[in-house]
């Protein structure tokens, strides 16, 4: 009798193992095309940026938050998921549209940024940057949160008055490629010869079947510095210092809050309530000011997608090797 029992549950086991994926995958089925039907269109597009009430009064001058946290990465194509990375993350495809919300909007009178990130990819940081300088004619208030290095330093210094914990980790101005591994050697030990047929003799650069020559190193390195020198030009706009001063700590160090008041990277030290009595100051609005935050309203699926997603993505993407050789803010 004991026997059977145990072979009926082994049985209902196995049945509800394979059963739970089908039931799981069937699920998000219905809520893709529930979600899309809904939206009248694909269940992974999101609708224009719509205020939300954070605190203050209800009506009114306000003060306008975004968050630029994680990985400054590209959306669409250039991030190997069309269509995946544009909702979530710190990208231009869903920063821009947020920034310009609060550009065209009357009653926001001043751009709160919370910065914490650690930089990311150098498109796609100039393109926020760009955005920020160009695009909003309004005072500009940026809090650094945990860390606010790289990347994260190049978008703040869009701001008029910037911010930080005195604790926040900033700094590490630098610019880096993508680390080329060299495995030929390894390759060859295990009987495995690699051919490159190619036209342009340093179309294979960074290539890691063979060593990098001298003259392929040089080349980088140019690129890296061009890159560099712009991010010290943008540092000393941003700050009013010439540029040798900034190169004097833009050699890739970090600083906590504190230090960089002292070098003049950061204006002043404080929490984020401090830092929206200085955006209403800047936004001439009396009293207490009332602070909204735009948001994508997206479907049902795309609330799903949270930045959780987004670093699984990334890690994905870095441990299969699909992210390209390229420059980052890091």
């Amino acid at each position: 009798m004991n026997t059977n029992r145990s072979a009926l549950w082994a049985i209902i086991g196995v049945v509800v193992g394979f059963s739970l994926p089908l039931l799981f995958c069937g699920g998000m089925a219905l809520v893709f095309v529930w979600s899309a039907g809904a939206e009248g269109g694909s269940g992974l597009t999101a609708s224009g940026p719509v205020p939300q009430h954070v605190s203050g009064p209800t009506s009114g001058p306000a003060v306008a938050l975004l968050d630029i946290g994680g990985l400054i990465t590209s959306g669409g194509e250039e991030s190997g998921f069309p269509g995946l990375l544009e909702s979530i993350g710190a990208t231009p495809e869903r920063l821009i549209p947020l920034i310009k919300a609060a550009a065209a909007d009357e009653d926001v009178r001043a751009l709160l940024i919370k910065v914490n990130s650690p930089g990311g990819a150098v498109v796609a940081t100039d393109e926020i940057y760009h955005a920020l300088e160009t695009a909003i004619d309004k005072p500009i208030v940026v809090l650094m949160g945990d860390v606010a290095a790289s990347g994260g330093v190049y978008v703040s210094m869009a701001a008029d008055h910037i911010m930080a914990n005195p604790n926040t980790l900033t700094g590490s101005i630098g610019v880096r490629l993508n680390d080329i591994l060299e495995y030929g050697d390894l390759l060859q030990r295990f009987g495995v010869d690699v051919t490159t047929i190619k036209a342009g003799e340093f179309k294979d650069i960074g290539s890691g079947t063979r060593p990098m020559t001298e003259e392929e190193q040089a080349i980088l390195q140019a690129v890296v510095d061009d890159s560099y020198a712009n991010f010290i030009g943008i540092v000393a706009k941003g700050r009013g210092l010439s540029e040798e001063t900034v190169r004097e700590f833009a050699d890739g160090r970090i600083f906590s809050g504190e230090a960089a008041v002292e070098v003049g990277l950061v204006d002043s030290l404080g929490y984020e309530e401090d830092a929206i009595a200085k955006a209403a100051e800047l936004g001439q609005i009396e009293g207490a000011p009332r602070v909204i935050r735009f948001t994508s309203n997206g479907t049902f699926l795309d609330q799903l997608l949270s930045a959780s997603m987004e670093r699984l993505v990334v890690a994905l993407s870095d441990r299969l090797g699909m992210r390209s050789v390229g420059l980052e803010y890091r």
